[in-house]
Order: structure tokens, then sequence, then C-alpha cells
């Protein structure tokens, strides 16, 4: 189809007669603007074409760009009443943008929350004359909350009045999302790094431990050795003053009998056996410490037996009481039948560092008696021991740390951190667990607990 820049102006000359009374000269000058009419209507048309093209193509522009945009975008009045949005907001919210024209903004909020702030922002942004940034939780397709980080404009007429305002919001769900993501491998990062510190000392732990069991077993077994000949000639000797002391008797030898009162021999032969039992005994504990030292060091193979559990609870109270001297009301409740298999020696040193530990925890300088209660019980197919301190409990700072290689509370030079650390690792690799809390009556609680077994008949 032809346009009108096309056609060829008209022949007016030709088509229109001059009316009656009209001379030609004059009948030519209105035929004569008529033609510049006619041009001038013609270049109009045509200029008026080309703007409604650009115009088109500033409307296709903005639209692409909106439909493009990753963030939100509303536009509303001065009310908050919706007048335009992008495609973005209609994905998030599950509707059109059609369905959206008039709609208040507060509608979008996810169950009305976050009116008032949206309200308040609104006015706040109107008088300031300058934007204002918020988050809102709005609703999404499903009904679910999202939050979005809202930039709120106010828009203005010819008049510097405020006539609406324009919401830009990006949805925060998925950089909370990565945030988070960051932040537990940030933290994974300095658990690793830790561990491998950790695993660093410990390594050299275990070597500087190789090297001093090494050097304590050769005069440990010195020790060990001479003492069971001293005992075997204790035996003997008492046999021959026992018979001396009957031929004294049989000669009436009145120097004899007061030398030996004086000596108190008697006594001396009485005590010995209790003297040489109790040496032997050190000597062995002695000798399973420096052997445990070497298995620490080296984790080799462990060998397992029945253990009594009552048993080696009442031999680490003994150790700790007797062998440190120390001040302490310790009460046990025993658990008849209740034996794990396990390594005696080692569980005897978890529990003695667990003993050791609640008097340090209880103790006091205002003379205080530190108090301990150890109950063991059956739950399942599970042995439990539990040790409640009077102490003042755990530090909630500390109580993530308490089992951390090197990691200790006491003072400089009365404490390594590695008493609870070797115990933890003890008794998991007994197939155990062992944790630790505040008690509800105060104080701290240590639970440890076993895999159970029949007691042997």
């Amino acid at each position: 189809m032809a346009t009108p820049m096309d056609l060829p102006p008209p022949d007016l000359t030709a088509t229109l007669q001059p009316p009656e009374g009209l001379d030609d000269g004059a009948w030519l000058d209105v035929i004569q603007k008529m033609d510049e009419v006619y041009s001038r209507l013609l270049t109009d048309e045509v200029a008026l074409e080309q703007k409604n093209a650009q115009l088109e193509a500033s409307q296709q522009l903005v639209f692409s760009l909106l439909s493009s945009m990753s963030d939100v975008l509303v536009a509303a009045d001065a009310q908050g009443l919706i007048e335009q949005t992008n495609q973005a907001l209609c994905d998030m919210v599950g509707s059109t943008d059609e369905a959206l024209m008039g709609v208040p903004m507060h509608s979008l909020l996810h169950n009305g929350q976050g009116a008032d702030l949206l309200q308040g922002m609104m006015q706040r942004t109107s008088n300031l004359r300058h934007g204002d940034t918020v988050e809102l939780m709005l609703r999404d397709g499903a009904g679910q909350a999202v939050p979005v980080d809202f930039t709120v404009t106010p828009r203005y007429d010819g008049r510097r009045r405020c006539v609406g305002y324009v919401f830009v919001g990006r949805p925060m769900a998925e950089i909370k999302r990565a945030y988070r993501q960051l932040h537990e491998a940030h933290e994974a990062l300095k658990l690793t790094q830790q561990q491998l510190l950790h695993a660093e000392k410990m390594s050299s732990l275990g070597r500087l431990v190789a090297g001093v069991a090494h050097e304590l077993n050769n005069p440990i077994s010195f020790v060990l050795g001479n003492v069971h000949v001293l005992n075997r000639y204790t035996t003997r000797l008492r046999q021959y003053l026992d018979a001396l002391h009957a031929e004294a008797c049989l000669s009436n030898n009145a120097t004899l009998h007061a030398l030996a009162e004086k000596l108190r021999i008697e006594h001396i032969l009485k005590d010995l056996p209790s003297l040489m039992d109790g040496t032997i005994e050190g000597a062995q504990r002695t000798a399973s410490i420096v052997d445990g030292l070497k298995r620490f060091s080296v984790l080799d193979g462990e060998e397992r037996e029945v253990v009594v559990v009552d048993a080696v609870v009442e031999r680490a109270i003994h150790w700790v009481r007797t062998g440190m001297k120390l001040e302490f009301d310790v009460a046990f409740q025993a658990c008849a039948g209740c034996a794990v298999m396990g390594n005696a020696g080692q569980l005897l040193q978890v529990l003695m560092n667990l003993i050791q530990n609640a008097y340090d925890a209880a103790y006091s300088p205002a003379g205080i008696t530190p108090k301990l209660r150890i109950c063991a019980r059956r739950e399942a197919n599970w042995v439990v021991i539990s040790l409640h301190d009077n102490g003042p409990g755990i530090a909630p700072q500390v109580m993530s740390r308490i089992f951390e290689p090197f990691f200790t509370t006491k003072p400089v030079g009365k404490g390594t951190g590695l008493g609870l650390s070797i115990s933890y690792g003890i008794v998991e690799r007994h197939g155990g667990t062992l944790s630790a809390s505040n008690h509800a009556e105060g104080g701290a609680e240590f639970v440890l607990r076993l895999p159970a077994i029949m007691t042997p008949a």
C-alpha cells in the first residue's frame, strides 16, 4: 500500500474551478496556499511516523531491559499501589504483570510481615527525598518466604512532588546460602588447620615419649628384677631369723632378747611382706606406665582381657588418694557384675586422669573439701561410669575444646593439656565414648561409656 509520502501531490488547478466572482489570479493564490499546507501535512506525517518508530524502539528497549533484569522491580504510586513490574518479580511471586497491576505493595509480603516497616520506609523516603534500603520478606509462588534486599527511591513530577516509588530488590536467599557455605568451608579449613597442627605436635610428642620410655625401661626392669630377688632373700632371712629367735628362746639369751626388742625385729618381720608387696606393685605400675607410653608412641597392637569395672575404679581411687596424699572425699557406687573387654592398665590410666582432674577442679584455697561422686551402672549393652565433682563447672567457651591436645586451663607448669586428650583416645579405641557437661546440681560431670560384656563365672 502506498503511503501519502509516495503519492504525488494532487493537481488542484485541474480538479477545482474558481468560484463565481473570484478572478483567476486570486484563485491561483488560494490553490498555491493549499499546496503549501498539503506539503507541510505530508512532512509532519513523515516526522510523526519517525517519532512513533523511535518511541516503539525505546519502549522495546525498556521492556527488554526490564525483562533481562535479575533484580526484581516494582513501580508504585504514592499510595503504594503497583503500576509496573518486571519479569523477575512475576517469576518470583508466581503471577502475571496484569494481575499485579493496582495491587497494594504490602500484598506481596509473606504473611503481611514488614507491612509497617514498608509504610514507614515510604514515608521516610518521600520526606528525605532520597533512597532508602530495607530487607523485606516476599511470598514466592509456593507460599514460602524469600528475603529481598530492597532499595526504595521516590518518583517526582515536574513540580517536584512525590508521585510514587521505585522498588529495586535483590533476592538474598542465594547470597545468604553462598555466605553460609563459605563460612562452613572457612570453619572446616580452620579445623583442618588445627588438626594438622595437633597431628604435628602429637608426632613430636610421640617421638619424645618413645625416647623417654626407652630410657626408663632399663632402670625399671632392673628395679623390678632386684625387688623380686630381694623378696626371695627376705623369705630366707625370715626363716633364718625365726630359727635364731627360737634358739635364743631355748638358751634363754637375755642379750639377744633385748637387742631384738630394741631393734623391733618382730615388727620389721611382720611389716616386710607388705613393704615388698607395695614395692613390687609400684614397680609394676611404673613398668605399666612405661609400657603405655611405648604403646602411645607407636600405636601397636594391644592385648585385651576381661576387666571388672568395680576393681579398676577402686584401684584408681586408691592410687589417687594414697599415692598423691590428697584430702579428697570420694564416694563410689559400685556396679556388681559390670565388666568390659579392654586393657586394664589403660582404663586405669583414664580413670586416674578423670579423678585427678576432678580434684584439681574442685580444690579451693578456702579450705572446702573437694568431693567426687562416682557411679557405675549398666545401661542396655553399655557400662556407664559417671564422675560428678563439686567444682565450679566448665566454662562455656572451654567446653568445645576440653578434649583438644595441649589445651589446658591450668596455670603454666601445672598441666600439659594431654590427660583428657589421651584418655579420650583410649576410650575411643575401646569402642566407647567420653563426654563432659555441667551437672544440674553444680560442678562438672564426665561420663564414660564402654561396651559391656557378661561377667565371667
